[in-house]
C-alpha cells in the first residue's frame, strides 16, 4: 500500500458554550501575560461588545492596547498598523475579538512580530520560521474559523489581491465560541458567514485529500447549517440556532483546516481582494457552480453532501442526488437572502474575468480540488455564477 501522511492542525484549547468568555480568564492568568494588543474593528468598539473582554482582562490584571482598525478584508496596511501599535506598546501577546477579519489580521501581525520583515514575505504554505507571538482568538461571528485554523488572508492593496498565508505556526493558542457574543449579528452577516461555514464544509469533503476524520466533521457540520441557518437569520436571538451554528463553524474549520479548500475560495478571495466585496456572499455565490463542476469527477460525494442537507436520495443515482444536493444549497442561500449572482454584487463587471481568473489559479485553495482546471473552465465559471 503506498505510503500516506496527513497532518492534524488545531487548537491546544477551545472554550466553546454558551456563556464560556468567562472562563477565558482561568487560561490567561497562570500563562503570566502582561499586555495584550486586542485586535477588532470599529463596530465592536462602538456598540461596547468588546467591553464583555476588556472588563475580564481588568478583573485580572492584563493590561491591553485596542487595534480597532481591522477593515472587512484586512489589509498589508492594516497589519503594519496593528504591528506598531503592538510594539509601541510593549505587548506580550495578542488577542483577536471578531470574526475572521480581526482574526486575520491578529494573526498577520502575530505572525511578523515573531519572524520579521513583512506579511507579504509568509504568501504560501509554511514560509515562516517559529511560531507567531502567542493569540487568543475570540469569536463573535460563527462561519470563517479562522478562530481556530492556521489560514491568514490578507489583501494587498497594491495587487488588490488576497493573499493566502497557510501556515500551522498561525494557529491561535486558544480559541473562544461563545453563542453569546454573537446574537447581535445582523441577519445579513448571520447569512454570509453561515454560507461560509457550509462552502468551508462542502470543499473539505470534496478534498483530494480528505481523510475519515476530516469527513465526520464536513458532513457534521453541513447537517447543523441546513438544520439551524435559516433560524439563526430569522431570529438572531434564538440562543440554541446561534450555539449549533457556533459548533457547525467549528467543526467545518476543523474538516478544512485539514483537508484544505477548493476552487469557491480560490476565487472567491480574488473577487474580495479585487472589489473589497464580503468573502461570505462571494463563497455562497459561487458554491453552486464550483459545485457542478467538481460533482462531475465526485458524484458520490456530492450524493453525501444532499443526505446531510436532508435530501431523499433513495432509489437515486449518484449523479442525480447530487444535482439534488446542490439544488438544496441554491435553495438555502435563495431563502437567506444571499443575492443571486455575481451580477447583484457592486462593483462586478464581467470583462474583469481574465485577471480574476488568472489569480484565482495561482491561489493555494485551488490545490485539492478534485479536479485541475483550465483557464477556460474557471472562466466558465465566474460565468455560470453570474
Amino acid at each position: 500500500m503506498e505510503k500516506k501522511s496527513f497532518g492534524y492542525f488545531n487548537p491546544p484549547v477551545a472554550i466553546m458554550g454558551v456563556g464560556c468568555l468567562e472562563d477565558i480568564a482561568d487560561y490567561i492568568k497562570p500563562m503570566g501575560f502582561k499586555k495584550a494588543l486586542i485586535v477588532s474593528d470599529k463596530v465592536l468598539v462602538e456598540i461596547k461588545l468588546i467591553k464583555k473582554l476588556t472588563d475580564i482582562l481588568d478583573k485580572i490584571g492584563v493590561g491591553y492596547s485596542i487595534f480597532d482598525g481591522a477593515q472587512p478584508n484586512p489589509t498589508v496596511g492594516n497589519v503594519n498598523s496593528g504591528l506598531k501599535i503592538l510594539k509601541d506598546n510593549g505587548c506580550d501577546f495578542v488577542m483577536s475579538f471578531g470574526g475572521g477579519s480581526p482574526h486575520d489580521c491578529a494573526k498577520g501581525i502575530a505572525l511578523v512580530a515573531s519572524n520579521g520583515g513583512k506579511i507579504e514575505d509568509y504568501e504560501g504554505v509554511n514560509k515562516s520560521a517559529k511560531p507567531q507571538m502567542p493569540l487568543i482568538a475570540v469569536n463573535t461571528t460563527s462561519g470563517t474559523a479562522s478562530q481556530m485554523t492556521r489560514f491568514c488572508i490578507i489583501t494587498d492593496e497594491t495587487r488588490h489581491v488576497k493573499m493566502a498565508i497557510v501556515d500551522w505556526h498561525t494557529t491561535p493558542i486558544i480559541a473562544v465560541d461563545d453563542a453569546d457574543l454573537m446574537l447581535a449579528m445582523p441577519p445579513s452577516l448571520t447569512a454570509a458567514t453561515g454560507m461560509d461555514a457550509l462552502t468551508h464544509a462542502v470543499e473539505a469533503y470534496v478534498s483530494i485529500i480528505a481523510t475519515p476524520v476530516t469527513d465526520c466533521a464536513a458532513i457534521k457540520a453541513i447537517e447543523l447549517v441546513s438544520g439551524f441557518l435559516r433560524r439563526a437569520v430569522k431570529d438572531g436571538k434564538d440562543v440554541e440556532a446561534r450555539e449549533m451554528m457556533t459548533y457547525a463553524e467549528y467543526l467545518a474549520g476543523i474538516a478544512f483546516n485539514n483537508a484544505s479548500l477548493g476552487y469557491v475560495h480560490a476565487m472567491a478571495h480574488q473577487l474580495g481582494g479585487f472589489y473589497d466585496l464580503p468573502h461570505g456572499v462571494c463563497n455562497a455565490i459561487l458554491l453552486p457552480a464550483v459545485s457542478d463542476f467538481n460533482a462531475k469527477v465526485v458524484p458520490e460525494r456530492f450524493a453525501d453532501i444532499a443526505k446531510a442537507m436532508g435530501v431523499d436520495t433513495a432509489g437515486l443515482s449518484a449523479a442525480d442526488a447530487a444535482a439534488k444536493g446542490i439544488a438544496a444549497i441554491r435553495q438555502l442561500s435563495a431563502d437567506i437572502n444571499i443575492p443571486a449572482g455575481l451580477k447583484d454584487l457592486r462593483g462586478f463587471k464581467e470583462s474583469d474575468i481574465p485577471t480574476l481568473t488568472a489569480n484565482a489559479l495561482k491561489d493555494a485553495c485551488g490545490l485539492t480540488n478534485p479536479k485541475q482546471a483550465t483557464p477556460e473552465e474557471i472562466t466558465g465559471i465566474y460565468k455560470a455564477a453570474i
